[in-house]
């Protein structure tokens, strides 16, 4: 760096080290004098650089368990001081300038992350300096030049050794500053309001700051004259779309990746070996099985048509049989699952075009989570629809009762039709689905497309179970699924024509049984 714009003192105090020490090395080289505290000063020190307390610049020691010790008129006055406008306050108070701060906070929220995480532990993990040096920094940064993430400090070092130091590093450091610290107050926010659920009524704060990173810019969005990108939740779900390893395949579009969610959210419903092929977020063939490739096949036979060009999810590790299978079988945008063999990866490398994505283990247990659906001037905000009942749950309401394959498919459908577009119409025969109807305004005629969908595919509905994810209004949706051949339904129940589609179902020897739970999905 010698021979360019270079810093000639730096205030160096983080919790996360990666990085640290080569930097450190690079800046010592050029003859930047180190100032630091704590932790940092003891890792600088072991790696045999020469620093300067911050309690030598202050006169005050750190105290209160380090909860005190960088805010002092002599660390904020070097930080804030403007040249030329504040050099003579700063010179009668004996205040030299710090022109580069390397700043990264306390772990808030790795450490609430912790399922052990005590609320005592949370607390003192809230960084205060830290934010405040920051804040200070970057306010004034058309003198100091200030960096809060290990990722930049090769950048930095570039730009000293190009003598490009410039108002536009500058800023743009500034800018990620300030991004930087609302996070960390948003996460520190959403963390005090929570624990406060136990004594308000309501989970929901009357503020609601929301902080994700962006992952990536997107080709472009659900059309190509709409821009895109794709922004990540902290600590969001690890078995996600969203999150997923990146093995093969063309870039991602937006629609891909909601695609993609749609399948992977469906196929996570089912405990045995079970795939999920989708279409426009809806699914269009589910099934589970023995094994990956009998439900692949399976779900596949029940819309090939729709099947083209869609986004498959599986829950099993996919084995390159399986693979073949599918490359065989059908055009493919994106195949999800927890992961792949070499022999798949193999498999699918023969079409380069075919984005694959290895998701890793998926949960055991659904986890609580918010929804969020923008309209014009506001954000609606909601619990995630989540199911925690059991096929016992279910209420016979009927006079015959569903066989126990029929409460087994039933069971099945119902499952699948929480993923299905309202108004949802599920048709299901041992355990895969045999039509679908998405979408549509009347409940009647999605029931119609679902006998159109099995038609279409040479699959009998004569025998099978039907899930609707409302209830009907009226006993035609009952006549409808009677003329061609369902033997059982499952609905949440709840309307004011309850009897009259009971009577309906009695009538033609539909068994029924309700949920008393329903799941729109708009």
């Amino acid at each position: 760096m010698a021979g360019h714009i270079t810093p000639k003192r730096a205030l160096l105090s983080v919790s996360d080290k990666r990085g640290l020490l080569p930097f450190a090395q690079a800046l010592a080289d050029a003859g930047v004098v180190l100032i630091s505290t704590g932790g940092t000063a003891k890792a600088l020190r072991d790696a045999n650089l020469q620093v300067t307390d911050v309690a030598s610049l202050t006169g005050f020691p750190e105290m209160m368990d380090g909860r005190v010790k960088t805010l002092h008129p002599k660390i904020h006055g070097a930080l804030l001081g403007r040249a030329a406008l504040d050099d003579s306050v700063m010179q009668a108070h004996d205040i030299q300038p710090i022109d580069l701060l390397i700043v990264n906070l306390y772990p808030f929220a790795e450490t609430i992350a912790k399922p052990d995480c005590t609320d005592a532990q949370a607390i003192e993990n809230i960084d205060i300096g830290g934010p405040a040096m920051l804040r200070s920094a970057a306010k004034n940064h058309a003198r100091v030049l200030v960096v809060c993430d290990p990722a930049d400090y090769e950048k930095v070092l570039s730009a000293f050794r190009n003598g490009a130091n410039d108002t536009t590093l500058r800023r743009e450091m500034a800018a990620k500053v300030f991004t930087h610290t609302a996070a960390y107050d948003a996460s520190v926010a959403a963390y005090m309001t929570e624990s406060q659920q136990g004594e308000k009524q309501s989970s929901y704060p009357s503020t609601l700051s929301l902080t994700f990173t962006r992952a990536e810019e997107l080709r472009y969005g659900e059309n190509p004259h709409q821009k895109a990108a794709l922004y990540l939740e902290p600590h969001g779900a690890v078995a996600s779309a969203a999150r997923a390893q990146f093995k093969q395949g063309k870039v991602l579009s937006y629609n891909n990746l909601v695609d993609a969610d749609a399948a992977l959210e469906c196929v996570k419903l089912f405990d045995e070996p079970s795939c999920v092929i989708v279409k426009h977020a809806n699914p269009c063939g589910v099934a589970k099985a023995g094994s990956l490739l009998v439900a692949y096949q399976r779900a596949f036979e029940t819309d090939p048509v729709s099947a083209f060009g869609g986004i498959i999810a599986l829950n099993r590790t996919v084995d390159e049989e399986t693979a073949r299978a599918m490359i065989e079988r059908q055009f493919i945008e994106v195949v999800i699952a927890p992961a792949f063999t070499a022999g798949a990866l193999a498999a699918f490398a023969s079409k380069p075009n075919v984005r694959v994505l290895a998701c890793g283990e998926l949960p055991k247990e659904s986890r609580a989570w918010r929804d969020f659906k923008r309209i014009q001037g506001a954000l609606l905000v909601q619990d995630g629809d989540t199911d925690a009942l059991r096929a016992a749950d279910f209420q016979v309401v009927s006079e015959r009762t569903p066989t126990a394959m029929e409460f087994a498919d039933l069971w099945f459908a119902w499952k699948v039709a929480m993923q299905v577009k309202s108004n949802a119409i599920v048709y299901a025969k041992d355990a895969r689905t045999i039509g679908i109807g998405a979408g549509q305004m009347s409940r009647v005629i999605s029931a119609k497309i679902a006998s159109l969908k099995a038609a279409e595919a040479n699959l009998r509905v004569e025998g099978a179970v039907m899930a609707s994810d409302a209830f009907f209004p009226f006993r035609d949706g009952i006549d409808a699924a009677a003329d061609v051949g369902v033997r059982a339904v499952v609905q949440p129940g709840g309307s004011m024509r309850d009897k009259e589609v009971i009577d309906a179902a009695n009538a033609h020897g539909i068994a029924m049984v309700f949920t008393g739970m329903r799941h729109f999905k708009h």
